[in-house]
């Protein structure tokens, strides 16, 4: 197995780009909001969406877990995981981190911090996802090559 750097690790990564998203829907929210989308009940959709979002990323770390391969970016990967919410996107615990954003955009129901999820997942995809798909093609070859010609990175 060959091992790929990557990008410079640090502090910054994908649940401090999450966190930080979160951080400016708000202050969208508060000072921007622009255009109410959606009025009460209609925003508490929004509840659905996390509770669904985080259950995802929980079973997609369970199975990283159990087939005892690295969850932090960059990080060797001992095993292409393919089960799951995996058979469905190859980025299940972005997706779901995607998913919170919106669900919280949804709760507020204006435009503003809904711009912030294609915002998110653009960066993640630049900063985190090319890097690690190069890795694990120089990792797990053929394999890996077959997976990401069958499973869309999101959804």
């Amino acid at each position: 197995m060959r091992e790929y750097p990557g990008p410079p690790r640090g502090p910054f990564i994908p649940p401090v780009y999450f966190l930080g998203a979160l951080a400016a829907m708000a202050i969208l929210h508060r000072y921007w909001p622009f255009l109410q989308l959606l009025e009460a009940p209609y925003r508490y959709s929004g509840i659905i969406v996390i509770v669904l979002s985080i259950a995802l990323i929980l079973r997609a770390g369970l199975l990283f877990k159990r087939a005892g391969t690295g969850i932090v970016p960059f990080t060797p990967a001992t095993s292409l995981v393919a089960v799951g919410p995996y058979r469905f996107t190859r980025n299940p615990m972005y997706v779901g981190m995607a998913g919170i954003l919106l669900g919280v955009a949804l709760l507020f129901g204006t435009l503003a911090p809904l711009l912030m999820v294609p915002i998110f997942a653009a960066l993640i995809q630049w900063r985190f996802i090319l890097a690690e798909e190069a890795m694990l093609t120089a990792n797990f070859g053929e394999a890996y090559k077959d997976y990401r010609a069958r499973v869309r990175r999101w959804l």
